[in-house]
């Protein structure tokens, strides 16, 4: 079973964040930037760091966010529960651990969209561009692994 480095994250700070991030934890591109936004917080807790790849993820805690939706492209939500994609959660985050200037330049129109535009290639090939099998894969692995868990398989 993996282990979370959400759960710490969120009981410490369940009510003092400002931004919940949603990640996959699997993903090492992902984690390096995980370790630098924990950085940049510095233990305030205003980034609420949740682990989609965590097998006790729960889309019901995290607007119905499902697991397949967040694979997709990357989600932050705001505690009044609006919900953020691609760029804009990004720069949310930023604006958050007071390093708005980093995606500042994407709120002019043109560039967001070019942005956007790059994040979903991104976000299109970043499983095959990080070794991983397909997105259909990993679901199904995780589906197996759910099942052997409840009826306790042993391979």
């Amino acid at each position: 079973m993996k282990a979370s480095t959400s759960n710490q994250n969120q009981t410490s700070s369940q009510s003092f964040w400002k931004v919940k991030l949603l990640y996959d934890g699997d993903c090492p591109l992902c984690m390096r930037e995980v370790r630098f936004l924990q950085k940049k917080d510095k233990k305030r807790g205003l980034v609420n760091l949740v682990d989609i790849a965590d097998n006790n993820y729960n889309p019901d805690q995290h607007c119905g966010v499902d697991y397949e939706t967040a694979m997709g492209r990357i989600h932050a939500i705001l505690p009044d529960g609006t919900i953020l994609t691609d760029i804009e959660a990004f720069r949310y985050v930023y604006e958050v651990l007071g390093m708005g200037w980093v995606y500042a330049v994407t709120k002019i129109p043109v560039v967001g969209k070019v942005a956007n535009w790059v994040y979903g290639i991104w976000a299109k090939f970043r499983l095959s561009l990080t070794g991983r099998p397909d997105l259909e894969a990993i679901i199904a692995e995780r589906e197996n692994n759910k099942k052997c868990n409840s009826d306790s398989c042993d391979y």
